[in-house]
């Protein structure tokens, strides 16, 4: 079990992680991932598997941040679930086939996949370059297309997908704050497929000793998810009040000095 600064380390995340779920429409894997890879290094987990079980833990922990996220936008009308509906089997598909991908690949390699992953949502974020209109929302084999190619990336790099998916719905004339409740929906289906995949596929690696189930651990899910649950509300209230462009630019390089710093530790 984590000593107490190592629960402290993950309340404070957790809490971090839920404001930023709210505010933005994304699920925080961006910055569950490398600081829980750090929080578990620290707490000698094997350096081989770490970020496997930082993604599984992180998708795991999407399934909370993400409900209470949606249910605060769709309290404000803020959820367009005609389309969540039209990208749900696309998204479930692609997430659960990608953690196979995800599973048999070296936790260097991982890194790899997600820091070049991060720069590209930190370019999107801080320069806010939106997409022409193509004012028409889309035909359902292209919801459901999109829906596995937002899946299956949202699951290799254990995200809520929202860095891809507020785009692609900007891109059919929908509201940004729309946009933002619709994709925090949407993140629900993919944790959910990405961690059953997650379980599934690191199965071997389940502990009691460890608290593992698959590549989850139990006592990371439990803390971020219960302070990111509680703290993902004050997001959602901020997200229709706040200036979002401002608050992205600022928030956007994060995630990507995050996953650069995880990176360095396989190199050393």
């Amino acid at each position: 079990m984590f000593d107490l600064t190592t629960i402290f380390y993950l309340i404070m995340l957790g809490s971090f992680v839920g404001i930023v779920s709210g505010l933005f429409g994304i699920g925080g894997g961006g910055i569950i991932v490398p600081i829980l890879s750090s929080i578990l290094l620290m707490n000698n987990f094997p350096i081989d598997n770490v970020v496997h079980i930082a993604l599984g833990t992180s998708m795991a922990t999407i399934i909370v941040t993400s409900f209470s996220s949606f249910r605060g936008h769709h309290k404000k009308g803020a959820v367009r679930w005609d389309i969540v509906k039209l990208m749900v089997p696309g998204i479930i598909l692609g997430t659960f086939l990608a953690t196979f991908i995800a599973s048999n690949l070296n936790s260097f390699v991982l890194s790899i996949c997600f820091s070049i992953f991060m720069a590209y949502s930190a370019l999107v974020m801080f320069f806010n370059k939106k997409p022409k209109s193509e004012k028409k929302v889309f035909s359902a084999p292209k919801q459901i297309l999109a829906g596995s190619i937002i899946g299956s990336l949202s699951s290799l790099v254990s995200i809520g997908g929202g860095i891809l998916t507020v785009p692609y719905l900007v891109w059919q004339s929908i509201d940004i704050k729309k946009a933002i409740g619709t994709s925090s929906a949407v993140g629900f289906p993919i944790a959910i497929a990405g961690t059953i995949g997650y379980i599934i596929n690191g199965w071997e690696y389940t502990s009691y000793d460890n608290l593992m189930i698959g590549f989850v651990n139990l006592p990371s899910l439990l803390f971020i998810a219960t302070f990111s649950y509680l703290t993902a509300p004050i997001g959602v209230n901020l997200a229709h009040k706040l200036p979002l462009d401002i608050l992205k630019k600022l928030f956007s390089l994060l995630p990507l000095a995050l996953s650069i710093k995880l990176l360095f530790t396989f190199i050393n």
